[in-house]
């Protein structure tokens, strides 16, 4: 009776550390969102209207920025992203300091406002896992939580970003956790009930605003051709990530490596403006007005190519950032080159927006070795996502075998992939 009673106190401890958590991080998460999104607009428009070769040098003030803060401001404390989470987790005595907040809001933010082409959700996923990890410390809970905790961050994180608590959920139990008991299940639902409620009063807007109409069984052969694609797409973003970090890891001058990376950026930035930061403006465009022109074909092959190779090359140079953005992005538009291909030059009726949804999910399924994540993350891009979710969750499992086919699972090659660095 009495170990029940401990128990029981235990787990209204959890859940209350939880809700806090869940708010602590939906406010973080809310705040680097909305100030990302308004000056990457801003930025982005007024080197567009007014001087646009200023493309080519804009990243470099970002991860310049971010330079001289991690050297003076952080003191040359490095940022390893979610390899010190998964770092933290299996060795009890470690701990996410605290300056990992401010480091890594401030990276991603300056990153990408300023043209680097990645996003900002591993640099909000680490931040609410550090604040999972202090409310740890402090002892809000029992001293078995500590999973728990840092998974109740990173819910509340990814849910705010993508307005779905259950993506977060997901993402936390799925990628960070790795493992299910019922302290996680009980930490994660708590902190996405504060999502939750936090998303239906201040923000429910979805990152697409195109609605799906349905789909058509004569679309199937297609939507495997698409998910043996993202399944590659995906590994050759891994292998160019962890190709271009070693790459730029070899050059001794810090303003060699800065600056060769980020105008390198800058230059296919300039050429294809759509890769400017995590480019879902650029999607957007696409979609709501369909490219036609002759050679559209190779301007969609040539978006979902040089995505992967921008959002590595901007790791490389010493930016902050992950794989869901580009993963995200990148996918889609191999999806509508998949269905531009087959209206063009095959006759049929496939409809893009369909293509562009499978398309992302599948490649963001064998990115993140996450199919149940991608499946519900993507289906919330838009308002009626869910329509596809069938032709999503299988194209989302076939990626991801083809994926640990061409490149099998190494926890240490797949964790550097996820990571983002600020070394």
């Amino acid at each position: 009776m009495e170990r029940t009673k401990i128990v029981t106190q235990h787990y209204l401890r959890l859940i209350v550390a939880s809700l806090v958590v869940g708010l602590v991080s939906a406010l973080l998460a809310y705040s680097l969102k909305h100030l990302t999104e308004y000056f990457e607009h801003h930025i982005f428009n007024s080197i567009q209207k007014q001087f646009s070769p200023l493309f080519i040098v804009v990243p470099s003030i970002g991860i310049t920025a971010i330079y001289f803060l991690r050297k003076y401001t952080f003191q040359n404390r490095k940022n390893k992203g979610i390899t010190e989470i998964y770092k933290t987790l299996d060795q009890r005595k470690d701990h996410l300091p605290l300056f990992k907040i401010p480091s890594h809001f401030f990276n991603g933010f300056l990153t990408v406002i300023f043209g680097g082409s990645t996003g900002i959700e591993v640099s909000t996923v680490v931040a609410t896992a550090t604040i999972g990890n202090y409310a740890y410390e402090q002892e809000f809970s029992a001293r078995t939580y500590k999973r728990e905790l840092i998974c109740a961050g990173v819910v509340a994180g990814v849910a705010i970003l993508f307005t779905s608590p259950l993506a977060g959920w997901l993402f936390a139990m799925e990628v960070i956790a790795r493992k299910v008991r019922k302290s996680l299940f009980v930490a994660c639902t708590a902190s996405a009930l504060v999502s939750w409620v936090f998303i239906f009063f201040f923000d429910s807007e979805r990152i697409l605003h195109l609605e799906i109409s349905g789909w058509s069984l004569t679309a199937i052969p297609f939507f495997i051709l698409l998910s043996l694609l993202g399944g590659t797409l995906s590994v050759y973003f891994t292998l160019l990530v962890i190709y271009l970090k070693k790459l730029f890891s070899r050059i001794k001058s810090n303003f060699v490596r800065v600056n060769l990376g980020a105008i390198t950026v800058g230059l296919l930035i300039f050429i294809f403006p759509g890769l400017y930061g995590d480019s879902y403006a650029g999607l957007r465009e696409i979609l709501h007005e369909p490219t036609v022109m002759p050679g559209a074909a190779l301007l969609l092959i040539a978006m979902a190519l040089l995505k992967p190779l921008a959002a590595a090359l901007t790791l490389g140079a010493g930016g902050d950032g992950g794989v869901f953005a580009p993963s995200i992005v990148a996918g889609a538009f191999l999806g509508l080159t998949v269905s531009y291909v087959g209206n063009t030059y095959f006759g049929t009726d496939l409809i893009p927006i369909n293509f562009a949804i499978i398309g992302a999910a599948a490649t963001l399924s064998a990115s993140l070795y996450a199919p149940f994540t991608s499946v519900v993350l993507v289906c919330n891009l838009l308002p009626n996502g869910f329509m596809l979710l069938l032709p999503i969750l299988v194209c989302c499992f076939i990626s991801l075998v083809v994926a640990k086919l061409i490149l099998p699972y190494n926890v240490y090659t797949h964790d550097a992939y996820l990571t983002s660095r600020t070394d």
